[in-house]
């Protein structure tokens, strides 16, 4: 017997927990339409990843070298987005599902260097197809546990196939660091079986690889620049200098700093 269940099934049985008997009715009328905004928003990734490659290839050819590590993407379960429509209050339509949740649509891209996030955000932004609707920058203000990312909410138009539909997305930009230690983190922040005591001592510690991950991305973009000044010079056959220490120095500062603390 095939026990995989549908997920938008699944989500309607869970609205009869939340909803009267009148209200599902109309959520049932409002699955069909769910199916399609959700193929639009799918749309919307596709468009967006497509821009992505085209700067990634352009930038490559220009200076040899991938500001792009990887690009990826998901679109947010029913689930997830009934539980947002709960926690905001919003009516189950399609229009407060547009209006009000601006991240089904996700796409995360990492980079090489801190300095590729920006250009790629501003090549990104600067398409005049694109709107740009927030932005969270939590690399110059990382949160309090650590994390760092580039966050921004766009809008971008999709072409079907008798109308233009403006979508909306969230783009995460970060580089290899922050994604390592995201990822991380977020296993920690989902097991269920941690004691407050060891959680208390866990987040701490990975307060601390946050901070050594950000000393990390700043050695190697100041490496990078280095380097790439370095063939510049030579171009115009130039002598080449010494590497500064000031390279060694604060990586080597930051290591003999961090102390975890032995329970």
């Amino acid at each position: 017997m095939d026990t995989k269940k549908d997920p938008f099934q699944n989500l309607q049985e869970r609205m009869r927990n939340a909803l009267a008997d009148h209200s599902i009715r109309a959520f049932q009328e409002l699955s069909s339409s769910t199916r399609d905004l959700m193929s639009c928003y799918r749309c919307a990734i596709m468009e967006i990843e497509t821009k992505f490659r085209v700067l990634n290839e352009r930038f490559s050819l220009q200076h040899d070298r991938n500001p792009i590590d990887s690009i990826q993407s998901r679109l947010k379960s029913p689930d997830s987005i009934l539980d947002k429509m709960l926690r905001k209050k919003l009516p189950f339509t399609l229009e407060a599902i547009e209006n009000n949740i601006f991240d089904i649509a996700g796409i995360r891209v990492v980079c090489s260097f801190v300095d590729d996030i920006y250009m790629l955000a501003d090549c990104l932004l600067q398409q005049d197809d694109i709107t740009l609707i927030e932005r969270k920058d939590y690399i110059k203000n990382p949160k309090k546990n650590g994390y760092r990312s580039l966050h921004l909410i766009i809008e971008v138009p999709i072409f079907l196939q008798n109308e233009k539909k403006i979508m909306k997305a969230e783009v995460q930009l970060r580089t290899i660091a922050m994604e390592f230690w995201a990822n991380l983190e977020h296993q920690l922040r989902y097991k269920k079986d941690l004691s407050p005591e060891l959680m208390e001592q866990t987040s701490y510690q990975l307060s601390e690889c946050a901070r050594l991950s950000a000393v990390l991305d700043e050695q190697m973009q100041a490496i990078r620049d280095i380097i790439e000044k370095e063939e510049d010079s030579s171009e115009k056959n130039d002598s080449p200098k010494k590497p500064s220490d000031r390279l060694s120095r604060p990586i080597l500062s930051a290591l003999e700093n961090y102390a975890p603390k032995a329970e």
